[in-house]
């Protein structure tokens, strides 16, 4: 939500260049595709920042980052407890990018599969867990330097 209450326009500012989350160029691509952890950022109840490092898939056909975790881990309570706004960070020496946008954490089959599968391509196959759970943010917002 923009600062008057409205609907957010998606933007990305990559150098000086203002671009759409759904149109970033090759080189960011390529830079989110290339295997770093990066920081997730959520909230606590009591508004102050919460940031923890992960793995993360950048589903761009989606406009999803997906992350997996567990059920009862502080981000999916931060999430759950109303605070849906989160972004993901990857440095590499200069080069930068954050994804912003609304998260929502899902424990459905397919979500969490889509999550792992994503994970597994950009880092390896995670062991298995019963009480996985998988974080998805709908991308709004991309600020970096590629």
């Amino acid at each position: 939500m923009g600062v008057g209450g409205g609907e957010r326009e998606p933007r990305a500012t990559v150098g000086t260049m203002a671009l759409n989350p759904q149109h970033l160029s090759d080189e960011v691509q390529a830079f989110l595709a290339e295997k770093h952890l990066g920081t997730l950022t959520t909230l606590r109840p009591d508004g102050s920042p919460h940031v923890v490092p992960v793995g993360f898939f950048w589903d761009v056909a989606a406009g999803l980052v997906r992350i997996i975790t567990f059920a009862s881990s502080t981000k999916v309570r931060n999430i759950e407890a109303g605070n849906c706004r989160a972004a993901v960070s990857q440095v590499d020496h200069g080069r930068w990018i954050t994804l912003e946008g609304s998260a929502r954490v899902s424990g459905l089959p397919a979500d969490v599969a889509k999550a792992v599968a994503g994970y597994a391509s950009r880092y390896r196959q995670p062991s298995e867990r019963s009480d996985r759970v998988a974080i998805e943010i709908v991308v709004d917002r991309v600020l970096g330097r590629a």
